[in-house]
Order: C-alpha cells, then sequence, then structure tokens
C-alpha cells in the first residue's frame, strides 16, 4: 500500500519545526554546543519533584476532571485575582488546565479559527503559531515586529479584517526576549476592543522576566511589580484570554502543564474540544504544578538575567540585537558584511559544533538566528566565544 498518498493536504501542509530539527540533530553529534533548545538546565526544584512523587505514591494516576484538579484551578484564580484583579467567582470566567501552553493554543485555534478565518500573529512567532492556523484550517496574519520586535496597535490595526478572530500577543517574546512595555498593552487591548476582536496574550515566560522588563504595579493595582500585560488594566477580564504556563519557569518541561484562563464561552469551547482530544492534562503534572505555586524562583531568575549581560554584552559589539527583558533568548541578526542568511550562518555553526536555530524557523525573514543562555556557563562561553569568531568574519 502507497501509505504516503492517504496523507491529507492538512498533514502535508505541516513541517517539521526548525526547532525540533536542530533538536534531533543535536543527538547526532558528540558533546555539541547546544544553544538551541529552549529548555531550561536547573533541576525541578525539590518540592515540585516530591509532590508528584505523593501523587504517583497516594494513586492520583487516573483521568481528572477535563478542567482539571480542583485545587489546582482554584489555587490559580487566587493568583489571578491576585495578580490581576480579576473576580474568578464571575460567572463570565472560566480557567482551563491544559497539557502545556502548546496545548492551550491548540484549542484555542481549534474553538475559534476555521476555513477562511484569520488569526494576527507577530513576525517574529513561537514557531507553532502559523503552523496552528493551518491545522485548524484558516490563516495566520503576520504582524511585522522588525526591528525592536514589538507588537503595537499602530502595526496590527491595518492588519484587522472582518475574517479576524483574535490577536495573539507573546511579552516576553520568543525568539527575542522582548517585553513590550505597559502603554503597548494597553493600546493593543483599546485596539482590539473596538474592533470586537479577542486579545490572546501568550505569558508563558511571566514569571521569567527580569528586573529591567517590570512595570512598578498593574494598572488596577492589584498585584506588586509583574511583567506588563494587557490583561492588567480594567476590564480586561472581558476581553482577554490569557495562557500561561508551569515548565519555563520551574524547569519541568516534560510535564506539559499550562493553563487558559479568560472569557467563559471560548474557555468552554475549548474544554469540550478538551474532552474528545487531550482529555485532562497529565494528573501527577497537575499535583506538581500544584506545589509549584509555593516555590520561589526569584534566585533562577535572577540568575539567568546575569547571563542575558553576558551574552548581550557580547552580541551588541558585533551586531544588532534586542535586549532581552525576559525568557532566556537572544535573537541577534547576522552581520549584514557576512553576506549570508540565518540558515547559512546556523550551518557555519554546525561545522563548529554549535548549535543555534536559524531566523527562518520563526519568521518569514531569515536574516537573525536565536539563541538560548539557558545552557550550562562552559558551555555558553564556549558558544559565545565561536559565535564572536563567526560575527567578526
Amino acid at each position: 500500500m502507497d501509505t504516503a498518498s492517504l496523507i491529507c493536504d492538512r498533514g502535508r501542509a505541516i513541517d517539521t519545526s526548525g526547532i525540533r530539527k536542530v533538536f534531533q540533530l543535536a543527538a547526532t553529534l558528540k558533546d555539541p554546543i547546544n544553544l538551541s533548545i529552549g529548555q531550561p538546565d536547573f533541576a525541578v526544584p525539590d518540592p515540585i519533584k516530591r509532590a508528584a512523587i505523593d501523587a504517583i505514591e497516594n494513586n492520583h494516576n487516573g483521568y481528572t476532571a477535563s478542567q482539571g484538579i480542583p485545587p489546582l484551578v482554584e489555587r490559580v484564580n487566587a493568583e489571578l485575582t491576585k495578580d490581576l484583579g480579576w473576580d474568578t467567582t464571575s460567572d463570565i470566567h472560566q480557567t482551563l488546565i491544559t497539557s502545556g501552553t502548546a496545548g492551550a493554543l491548540l484549542l484555542l485555534f481549534l474553538a475559534l479559527v476555521g476555513p477562511g478565518d484569520e488569526a494576527i500573529i507577530p513576525d517574529p512567532y513561537f514557531v507553532m503559531y502559523p503552523h496552528l492556523a493551518t491545522i485548524a484550517g484558516g490563516k495566520a496574519v503576520r504582524c511585522d515586529m522588525y526591528p525592536d520586535f514589538r507588537m503595537t496597535a499602530e502595526r496590527v490595526e491595518p492588519l484587522i479584517t472582518e475574517r479576524t478572530k483574535f490577536v495573539l500577543f507573546n511579552s516576553p517574546n520568543n525568539p527575542s526576549g522582548v517585553v513590550s512595555p505597559k502603554d503597548d498593552c494597553k493600546e493593543l487591548l483599546e485596539l482590539c476592543r473596538a474592533n470586537g476582536v479577542l486579545l490572546v496574550s501568550d505569558e508563558i515566560y511571566d514569571e521569567f522576566t527580569f528586573a529591567d522588563g517590570m512595570t512598578d504595579v498593574s494598572a488596577n493595582d492589584a498585584s506588586e511589580a509583574r511583567c506588563p500585560s494587557p490583561a492588567r488594566f480594567d476590564g480586561a477580564q472581558d476581553d482577554v484570554l490569557v495562557i500561561r504556563g508551569f515548565g519555563k519557569t520551574y524547569g519541568c518541561t516534560g510535564w506539559r502543564m499550562g493553563y487558559a484562563t479568560g472569557p467563559k464561552p471560548v474557555v468552554d469551547a475549548m474544554q469540550r474540544i478538551q474532552g474528545y482530544s487531550f482529555v485532562c492534562a497529565p494528573s501527577i503534572s497537575q499535583w506538581g504544578a500544584l506545589a509549584a505555586m509555593d516555590v520561589d524562583m526569584v534566585d533562577t531568575v535572577s540568575a539567568y538575567a546575569a547571563r542575558r549581560d553576558k551574552v548581550h554584552g557580547r552580541l551588541s559589539e558585533l551586531t544588532d540585537v534586542a535586549y532581552p527583558q525576559g525568557a532566556f533568548y537572544s535573537f541577534p541578526k547576522v552581520p549584514e558584511h557576512l553576506g549570508v542568511t540565518g540558515t547559512e550562518f546556523v550551518n557555519r555553526c554546525i561545522e563548529r559544533n554549535l548549535l543555534i536555530i536559524p531566523g527562518g524557523a520563526f519568521s518569514d525573514r531569515d536574516t537573525h538566528v536565536r539563541l538560548s543562555f539557558a545552557a550550562p556557563e562552559a558551555k555558553l562561553d564556549a558558544g559565545l566565544d565561536v559565535l564572536c569568531e563567526l560575527m567578526s568574519g
């Protein structure tokens, strides 16, 4: 049987992620300098491990409600009230525990995007954004954010059409690490409200924001200093869907834990689809995530800020590179005097046993590269040495 002929257009339209390709390549190399994957290099804190082990030993190994275990849903809602000032007891609000933020994003696209529908995404973007639109049968409309990597209302407004379902906002941004300022968040929220478009805020790195990316206080004075978010403004609960997760902050990326919270009609549709797809988020991981919410990661984030300073200090002397205020990425431009694309530059790096990601994996342009500084210090230093040598030409 020619099974290849059975693949439908959807299956043919999805290519392997550029990140996963490099991940697979890393497995074939001997001791590579791997600055490609956005996976924290610190161990999961012991209290979180213990909670997951306890869940296994206490036989919390079966299905949970599609929404999530009640203690975790309740704790997330309590934190949202504290952080965003949201009334999570309102009948217009709902929270859904998901299989990672990736699971939340897939459910979002499947719930809101149909044939001919559009979702506005940033460019550069997290690699799965445009493919999720394809899977759902719709179209991802790119918002060009070069050169400062800010998704502003001015840039988004011309892209809104009668088919626009939502604007997908990501700050701190992957791949650039840029944190959008409070005014950008407010203006984008106001634009979406005026056009009857949902604003989706992908905040997977909200806890991984460095001190210089923080705002003073939230717009409604409900929280202490935190990463700016469109969800913090008055009435945002009616107009913003927030997606957050646990894997990046606590180092448990393989546990696949995230959540979506916001307008009940949207979250309810996502939950119904979850019931026929993921069924529920992993039970053991949910108990671990509950414990994670009591773990302070401030010292870890501060240590990563020092790595950021090192990376930015060295690369900014050689090329254009945005200043990362969150996440753990740098997105430098390939120096023009080299006369090569991001992909071609990455190939030169691979010849030196260094793995990074070409900008074309995140963008319609292939002018930059992404490196992750979530790597052991020795590897990071060695990788920077190679990068600086190659960029110097």
